[in-house]
């Protein structure tokens, strides 16, 4: 069954390149990022592991924790984290899971429950294991993003939706499109003016659906 918005993520344990444990227990009440790929020493996969790896502290600032899924073993991704760090300039610490066995892929619906791999495989054999999943404190699946195997994924992207899936969960708010920190949020139309202006102050009535405001420093 697919994993839609809102679900909740399977706990599964997993094996990974710094020890097994539960998914749940893992997120515990962060927020968290899987991003799955579907093999290691492939080139785009590791330009973007490096540039998850690169943005450690903005991870910590925000509370995220970071997992990768590759289709590998364990040993892989203890040696495929060396070139990691050679082509990002910067040490992946995040946990690895050795999801050779298919269970992630085909518990997070990246893969058909039939799906097996191939003896002599190929990137292409599981091509599809090319997702980013952000997670709630609630375990459950907030956002989803897929990409082709020819595409890097862009992180500033999956920082900037952290940031947005932070700010209308902790102020009831939604954002607009390509909205960033600071800028002025939309008020959800349940909110009436009075209230809207009782609580921020002033709003934008753009049409009589669409209200921004800014948020109280």
């Amino acid at each position: 069954m697919a994993l839609r918005i809102n679900d909740e993520i399977p706990d599964l344990t997993v094996n990974t390149d710094q020890g097994e444990f539960s998914l749940h227990d893992w997120v515990d009440d962060s927020w968290a990022i899987i991003f799955s790929h579907p093999k290691d020493f492939t080139p785009v996969c590791t330009t973007e592991f490096g540039a998850v790896a690169q943005l450690d502290e903005e991870w910590k600032k925000r509370g995220v924790k970071v997992l990768g899924v590759s289709v590998d073993g364990v040993q892989d991704h203890v040696k495929w984290k060396s070139d990691i760090k050679t082509a990002g300039g910067a040490e992946a610490t995040f946990p690895i899971v050795a999801d050779d066995g298919l269970e992630v892929s085909k518990a997070f619906d990246m893969l058909p429950a039939e799906a097996y791999l191939p003896d002599g495989r190929t990137p292409a054999d599981s091509a599809t294991v090319r997702s980013v999943f952000i997670i709630g404190p609630d375990k459950k699946l907030k956002l989803t993003m897929t990409y082709p195997m020819t595409v890097g994924r862009n992180f500033a992207e999956v920082l900037r939706a952290v940031d947005a899936l932070q700010t209308s969960t902790k102020e009831g708010v939604a954002t607009p499109a390509d909205w960033v920190p600071g800028q002025d949020v939309i008020v959800p139309v349940a909110v009436s003016d009075e209230d809207a202006i009782a609580k921020y102050g002033s709003i934008d009535t753009v049409l009589p659906y669409l209200r921004k405001a800014k948020l109280p420093a």
